[in-house]
């Protein structure tokens, strides 16, 4: 627990002090003022797809810019002799990009629906996401020795992981993205939509049992990457 605490403030140091929390407040600056700008109902419809979409960026693309750039900086070669393990190591990353996820996303919600009833459901969506692009993030990245020659591939893999905004703009039927990872914590994100039982046990659930196969991928992953 000492190595996982000490771990998670190096991240966070790591992360301010390459400007990841400054790209997080300009971010949520422009979302609340576009959104605000928009008629309520509209900005309402319109807020789980700027929470999505920034989850992805905080948990997807902020994880791979930063095993870029420490294996660029030779942090890993410096890790190999301290007795860090792997599943701390990522932990710690899943950890804090997490809740900087929610950070940024409820700020983005607050704005946009006040202490509405839907901020937990919103709350629990966004951290179920986090969880599975920021090991899918680590999984992917490791094939790549820079954020330039990871950038271009990238945009399949966030449109892959994006499938279900297609449903919600009726591009599809919403049953075709069932399988779809994201969907249940992208359906606990939309404002307005009502709830049964079997929905929120397969919202919640059903993501919940892709997380063991992304933890054991993303832990594989690491483990080639911080040996090569």
């Amino acid at each position: 627990m000492k190595r996982l605490g000490a771990t998670i403030l190096t991240d966070v140091r790591l992360q301010f002090r390459n400007g990841f929390y400054y790209a997080t407040i300009w971010i949520v600056v422009c979302s609340i003022v576009f959104l605000r700008w928009l008629p309520e109902e509209t900005a309402r419809f319109l807020l789980p797809v700027f929470i999505i979409e920034n989850v992805m960026m905080n948990a997807f693309y902020f994880v791979g810019g930063l095993l870029l750039l420490e294996r660029s900086e030779g942090t890993f070669i410096v890790q190999s002799v301290t007795p860090l393990r792997d599943d701390e190591y990522l932990g710690s990353k899943v950890m804090t990009l997490t809740v900087l996820s929610l950070l940024e996303s409820l700020a983005i919600a607050l704005a946009v629906l006040g202490f509405d009833q839907s901020l937990f459901a919103i709350a629990l969506g966004v951290a179920i996401a986090a969880l599975l692009m920021c090991m899918v993030g680590v999984a992917l990245v490791v094939r790549y020795d820079s954020i330039n020659e990871f950038l271009m591939p990238s945009v399949l893999y966030t449109f892959l992981l994006s499938l279900p905004v297609l449903g919600y703009f009726g591009i599809g039927d919403v049953a075709w993205f069932l399988p779809h990872p994201i969907q249940g914590p992208f359906a606990l994100m939309q404002v307005d939509v009502p709830f049964t039982t079997g929905s929120v046990v397969y919202a919640i659930g059903y993501p919940l049992l892709w997380l063991a196969p992304a933890y054991l991928w993303s832990r594989r992953a690491l483990r080639r990457y911080r040996t090569a």
